[in-house]
């Protein structure tokens, strides 16, 4: 897989934003005590859990396919196959062999059938180009999708409007579709504003990537973020990171269920996925962060016991 040039601009994400203004909740920047300085973007109390919906729904939009197919680790997934019920359009996820059981039955509580597949995500990804392939369903993937980019980007939108003087946002970094899509939302802030990526201990493809010049490939991961075990950069999401990233942190397994219990004693139920990010945050504090204002993106509160109580299938209270 080559990386191109991508056409994709800040256009692309303002355009985003209104098409899924009623599909998305604005999700609030919250501030807690137990973190002084840094502000986080509430995703988890998104429609479906997780950030996911915003790129689907963007994806989604109008779509006149008699099928559609993705492959995801579950949030993904969960939010293709509630926006795919709200369409009346049969949606066939496919999962890899150690993707999440909870995150499944949501999954097929909403409607959608489940293929598992052996291998990790490269499999599920190549799996699900070749059900698109056999049965012309329309592929919606997790990250790499001009569309979805530009859809997840909403997340950036939204922070520097909230925040309008962030210093640094930390995103979470799996298939690099949020990410790419910040960056492309930073273009719309007239000062210097850092984004660093952070991705989990092993899963690196990213910092890799840029280190070589090119997408380069990692083998499947176990890390406990889930949702964050992308093995290769994508052709669309690649250009965008390697173009506006400003940095790259790696953040181990320990590290990230150490963010996740301050975010839950917080009150803040974020998944190990939606942690990651704040603990490439905490991991910089003390170094680079003294006086800047940081904004994490916690990309999701699929727990087990949210997954549990039915959450993702249906908008949150209050939400807007």
């Amino acid at each position: 897989m080559t990386a191109l040039p991508t056409r994709l601009g800040l256009a692309d994400v303002r355009a985003a934003a209104d098409r899924i203004a009623s599909r998305v909740r604005r999700t609030p920047l919250l501030a807690v005590d137990a973190l002084p300085g840094i502000l986080l973007k509430a995703e988890h109390l998104q429609y479906s859990g997780s950030f996911k919906v915003r790129g689907a729904a963007n994806a989604m939009a109008g779509a006149t396919a008699s099928e559609i197919v993705t492959g995801s680790s579950g949030n993904h997934g969960i939010a293709v196959a509630r926006n795919g019920r709200a369409l009346g359009v049969p949606v066939t996820v496919v999962m890899a062999a150690g993707a999440s059981a909870d995150k499944e039955r949501v999954i097929r509580s909403l409607g959608a059938r489940v293929l598992r597949v052996d291998g990790g995500v490269a499999e599920r990804e190549r799996q699900a180009l070749a059900h698109a392939r056999r049965t012309g369903a329309l592929l919606v993937p997790s990250s790499d999708h001009e569309l979805v980019v530009a859809g997840q980007g909403t997340v950036g939108l939204e922070i520097f409007e909230q925040a309008p003087e962030v210093d640094t946002v930390f995103v979470p970094t799996g298939g690099g579709g949020l990410l790419a899509g910040i960056c492309l939302a930073a273009r719309s802030v007239r000062h210097p504003v850092r984004i660093v990526g952070v991705e989990p201990a092993g899963a690196d493809r990213y910092a890799r990537s840029l280190a070589a010049g090119r997408p380069v490939a990692v083998p499947p991961s176990a890390t406990v973020a889930d949702g964050l075990r992308g093995q290769r950069p994508g052709a669309v999401t690649f250009p965008i990171v390697q173009e506006r990233v400003d940095a790259l942190v790696e953040v181990a397994d320990e590290a990230i269920l150490r963010a996740m219990r301050l975010l839950h004693r917080a009150g803040v139920p974020a998944e190990p996925s939606g942690s990651v990010a704040l603990a490439g945050a905490l991991g910089a504090a003390g170094r680079r962060l003294q006086g800047e204002r940081v904004a994490v993106v916690v990309s999701g509160g699929n727990t087990p016991a949210a997954l549990s109580a039915g959450v993702p299938a249906r908008p949150p209270d209050g939400a807007v």
